[in-house]
C-alpha cells in the first residue's frame, strides 16, 4: 500500500517539466558568467526499526524519521541559485515525508498525507553598496533558529533533535537584513509574517535578530531570538518568543563539540505556556571518510504545549549516537541508534498506544548528493 496516496505523484508530475526547464537553463549558463545558474540537489532515504513494534507504526517524538519499520523516501531537493551581484536569487525545490512535516500538510498516519508544497525557500537577494555590503533577502526562506537543520546530510545526527523538532519554527517568510561588522561579528535582522507561514494569520509582524560571534578561529558564539504574536487575535494573547544559544568550539582537528540552548514561552488565554531545554554534541571525524557522532538532550515542556501533548510537567531526553561513511564525495551512508525517555508514558508498545516511558530505534540512512 502506498502511505504517500496518489496526489504526491500528480504534484510530482507537475515538477518534472519545470525542474527539466530549470536544469537546462542552467546547464546552458557560462559557469564564467555573471548569470550562471548552479544546480545542486540530493535524495535522502531511510530504513527505521522501533524495538517495540508500536502499534502506531510511527516513532513518537520525531518529526522527519516518523514512519517505523518502512523504507521510506525522506527527502529529495534541487537547489537553483544565482549570486547576487548584486541581485541573485534562491529557490529550494523539496518533495518527500520532511517536506511534508515542514510544511505542516499531515501528520503521517492520516489521509491525505502527501506533497503539496514543494518550495521549502525562494527568495530574492540583493547586496546594497552600504559600507562592507548589507544583504538583503527577500521571500520565503529557512528560519535562523537553531544548530540543526532540515537536510540531514548537514547535521551531525541523521535525526532530529527534540529541540529542532519541536522548540523552533522552521521557516518564515518576510525581509532579512545581514551585515558583516567585521570579520568576527555579523548581525542579521528578520521582519517576517510570522512561525512557519506564508501568509501571517494576524495584523502583526515578528522580529528576528541572530547574532554571530568568532572570538577564535576555533570559537563561535550564536545568539537568535524571534518575537511576535503568532495567535490570530494579537490583542491580549498569543506573544511568542524563544531565545536560542548555540555554542561551537573545536577542540582539535578531528574533535568538535557544540552545546544548543532554548527557551520560550508564549502567553494563552489559560497563562503562559514556557518550554526549554538543552542539547550537547560532539563529533570525530577518524579521517576525510568517517566520523562519530553523539548527541545528548532534555526537553522541559512544563504545560505539554510545545509538544503538542498536553501532559502536565513533562521532561523528554533522548541520546543519539551516529556512524557516517562517505564511500564517495557524493554518496553518505549513516547508522544510527537513539533512545528515548520520558517521564510519562507518551510511547508505544506493540499492542498499546502511550503506555511505554522509552523507544529504541535504529536507523540506516543513504543520502546521494550531485
Amino acid at each position: 500500500m502506498n502511505i504517500l496516496g496518489s496526489t504526491p505523484v500528480r504534484n510530482a508530475g507537475i515538477l518534472v517539466p519545470f525542474l527539466f526547464i530549470a536544469f537546462q537553463f542552467a546547464s546552458g549558463q557560462s559557469k564564467d558568467s555573471a548569470q550562471a545558474i548552479s544546480v545542486s540537489g540530493f535524495v535522502d532515504a531511510y530504513y527505521s526499526k522501533n524495538i517495540a513494534a508500536p502499534a502506531s507504526r510511527t516513532n513518537k517524538l520525531r518529526n522527519f524519521d516518523i514512519p517505523e519499520n518502512q523504507i521510506n523516501l525522506s527527502l529529495a531537493e534541487i537547489v537553483l541559485q544565482k549570486k547576487a551581484s548584486p541581485i541573485g536569487f534562491r529557490a529550494d525545490i523539496d518533495y518527500g515525508t520532511a517536506n511534508d512535516v515542514v510544511q505542516g500538510i499531515a501528520p503521517y498516519g492520516t489521509v491525505p498525507y502527501s506533497t503539496l508544497t514543494n518550495i521549502q525557500q525562494a527568495f530574492l537577494t540583493a547586496v546594497i553598496p552600504v559600507g562592507e555590503g548589507l544583504t538583503a533577502d527577500v521571500g520565503k526562506f529557512v528560519t535562523h533558529m537553531g544548530y540543526e537543520v532540515i537536510e540531514s546530510k548537514d547535521n551531525w545526527n541523521y535525526s532530529r533533535s527534540l529541540l529542532f523538532a519541536w522548540a523552533i519554527p522552521y521557516f518564515h517568510t518576510g525581509l532579512r537584513l545581514t551585515y558583516p561588522f567585521s570579520d568576527k561579528f555579523t548581525a542579521a535582522l528578520h521582519v517576517v509574517n510570522g512561525w512557519n507561514s506564508v501568509i501571517d494569520n494576524n495584523a502583526e509582524k515578528s522580529l528576528g535578530l541572530a547574532l554571530s560571534y568568532s572570538p577564535t578561529g576555533s570559537t563561535s558564539l550564536i545568539l537568535n531570538v524571534m518575537d511576535g504574536f503568532e495567535q490570530p487575535t494579537a490583542v491580549d494573547v498569543g506573544k511568542k518568543k524563544v531565545f536560542d544559544v548555540i555554542v561551537t568550539q573545536q577542540v582539535t582537528d578531528a574533535f568538535t563539540l557544540t552545546l544548543n540552548a532554548d527557551y520560550g514561552d508564549e502567553s494563552l488565554l489559560g497563562g503562559l505556556a514556557i518550554w526549554r531545554g538543552a542539547a550537547v554534541y560532539g563529533r570525530y571525524a577518524f579521517n576525510p571518510k568517517s566520523a562519530f557522532a553523539v548527541r545528548a538532550e532534555i526537553l522541559d515542556d512544563p504545560q505539554g504545549y510545545a509538544t503538542g501533548l498536553g501532559v502536565p510537567q513533562l521532561d523528554v531526553k533522548e541520546v543519539t549516537a551516529t556512524y557516517e561513511y562517505k564511500f564517495a564525495d557524493a554518496l553518505l551512508v549513516r547508522g544510527e541508534g537513539r533512545y528515548d525517555f520520558s517521564n510519562a508514558p507518551v510511547f508505544d508498545k506493540k499492542t498499546n498506544v502511550n503506555t511505554e516511558t522509552g523507544q529504541m530505534t535504529f536507523l540506516v540512512g543513504i543520502v546521494a548528493m550531485f
